[in-house]
């Protein structure tokens, strides 16, 4: 059972904006933590002022994103939770290894260095990034059609658009072009280490109709560590899309957290 007050961090993936942690922060703020859910640096307070100034994040990648959460930690009075979701899952797994965390939590994390699976549903959710090599330098906005493909594709349309609407802002293309070339790359920012014992319990949960980061790419990433000494379990999200933190469900999803979360913080 969690020490009451023990902070709890979500950070966002790419293309989706804090806010959609909201009902993330009220479930546990009710059950006793302490949460918050900051941007990326660049991001603002609302999608609008985010969608207004897209050049602010241009550039960022995962170590400028992994460090601006550890400034954040740094500031808090005790090791937290830390949550993350597709790119920020990669930034969680980066800080698990670098900074003292109570537990880790990943869902549908976009791949690290080692993750060999790539199915071509991840290739086209990633084209509008990838096609344009100069992407890397700049922020990409998807189309309602392409949100619907890479998060909404296990939602009814009318649903998928009403979260493009409230939650799609624009992402820096920086990540993206670093995890499809970890593998290639000597010292990637990508690279965890995954064998350490020297890390909190971790977390993965894969969805199963997932396009960004299809369930196959997390199982691998699970794998991963199974050379570990330090906890790291696997909940499968059946039926579920990447949308799944933040749509109808959300809150189904936050309660399996949650119970995981109640086994393994003292």
């Amino acid at each position: 059972m969690a020490v009451p007050g023990t902070p709890v961090v979500f950070i966002h993936g790419l293309w989706i904006h804090a806010s959609s942690w909201s009902s993330w922060t009220a479930r546990f703020r009710s059950a006793g933590y302490q949460p918050i859910a900051p941007g990326w640096p660049g991001d603002r307070d609302t999608v609008a002022d985010t969608r207004a100034r897209p050049e602010a994040l241009a550039g960022n990648g995962l170590d400028a994103i992994a460090d601006h959460y550890r400034n954040v930690i740094a500031g808090l009075d005790r090791p937290p939770v830390v949550v993350g979701h597709s790119v920020g899952g990669a930034v969680v797994q980066k800080l698990n290894v670098t900074t003292r965390l109570a537990a880790a939590v990943v869902i549908s994390p976009a791949p690290i260095k080692g993750v060999r699976a790539l199915p071509p549903a991840q290739l086209r959710s990633s084209f509008p990034v990838l096609r344009n090599p100069g992407n890397a330098r700049r922020t990409v906005t998807l189309t309602r059609e392409q949100f619907r493909y890479g998060f909404g594709n296990a939602l009814p349309e009318a649903e998928s658009d009403d979260l493009y609407e409230r939650y799609a802002i624009p992402g820096p293309g920086r990540p993206i072009f670093e995890v499809a070339t970890a593998d290639l790359r000597r010292r990637s920012p990508a690279a965890v280490d995954t064998r350490t014992g020297h890390r909190a319990p971790l977390l993965f949960l894969a969805a199963e109709h997932d396009h960004t980061v299809p369930a196959v790419v997390t199982h691998g990433a699970h794998r991963l560590y199974q050379r570990s000494p330090a906890v790291s379990d696997l909940i499968t999200l059946e039926g579920r899309g990447h949308s799944a933190p933040f749509d109808h469900g959300g809150e189904d999803v936050a309660d399996r957290v949650a119970l995981w979360l109640d086994d393994h913080l003292q």
